[in-house]
C-alpha cells in the first residue's frame, strides 16, 4: 500500500469511527463533498499535506494523531 492509499483508508476508518460519511466530513472541514471524493478516486495519486490538515480540522484532531499509527510507521521507504 502506497502513503496516498494509506491516507484514504485512515480517512475512511475515522469516518467510520464516528459515524459521519465522506460528505459529512467534507463540510466539517470546510470543503465541498466533490473534493473529499476526488481524493478517494484511485486514479488520483497525491493528497496535499494542506488538505490533509483541513480534514483533521474537521475531525478535530491533530496530524500527529491522524499518522500515528502501526499502519503508517509500517510503510516502506518511498526512496529506492
Amino acid at each position: 500500500m502506497n502513503v496516498k492509499d494509506m491516507v484514504v483508508a485512515r480517512l475512511k476508518q475515522l469516518c467510520q469511527q464516528r459515524g459521519i460519511a465522506l460528505n459529512e466530513l467534507a463540510t466539517s472541514s470546510g470543503m465541498t463533498p466533490s473534493i473529499v471524493y476526488s481524493m478517494v478516486d484511485p486514479s488520483r495519486k497525491n493528497i496535499s499535506i494542506v488538505t490533509i490538515k483541513k480534514l483533521c480540522d474537521g475531525l478535530d484532531i491533530t496530524l500527529g494523531e491522524f499518522f500515528s499509527t502501526k499502519e503508517f510507521d509500517a510503510l516502506e521507504q518511498e526512496i529506492k
